[in-house]
């Protein structure tokens, strides 16, 4: 009985994320690329490698790659820290905030269909039990 529900609830989950990460998002650069630069566009302040690496709960490194691409293609700019001369922060280029301006909606699109398809109670509980699932599975990597 047990191995059912386990065994559904991972179909149901692999559905969920094939849906969602084959939802076709009109974008010039890969859609985690596109994360970065949202969270860097969106800061109030200028963001560090470290900082997005600790937002998203990834290592440096993959932040420090995609911060090559983004800087390659003309989305970021880095500019040295006035505070520690080994660091750098992130800076947002006209391209980059053009384009989080122009897909920033086609972005969350799934997220909409699904607050205005599930009601906003819903939607708020939906949030509040992946985040929890994402804590304990975090837990779990540590």
């Amino acid at each position: 009985m047990k191995e059912d529900f386990l065994e559904n609830g991972a179909e149901v989950v692999s559905l969920f994320c094939r849906l969602y990460i084959n939802t076709k998002k009109e974008l010039p650069i890969r859609s985690s690329h596109m994360g970065l630069l949202i969270f860097t566009v969106k800061s109030q302040t200028p963001v560090t490698p470290i900082e997005a690496a600790k937002f998203f709960k990834v290592k440096k490194p993959m932040i420090t790659a995609m911060v090559t691409s983004l800087e390659k293609n003309g989305y970021l700019e880095k500019q040295p820290s006035p505070t520690d001369g080994r660091s750098y922060r992130l800076l947002p280029t006209p391209k980059s905030i053009t384009l989080v301006e122009e897909t920033y909606n086609e972005y969350f699109r799934t997220m909409d269909t699904l607050y205005h398809g599930m009601g906003e109670k819903d939607y708020q509980q939906m949030i509040a039990l992946l985040a929890r699932a994402n804590d304990i599975l975090e837990q779990g990597r540590d």
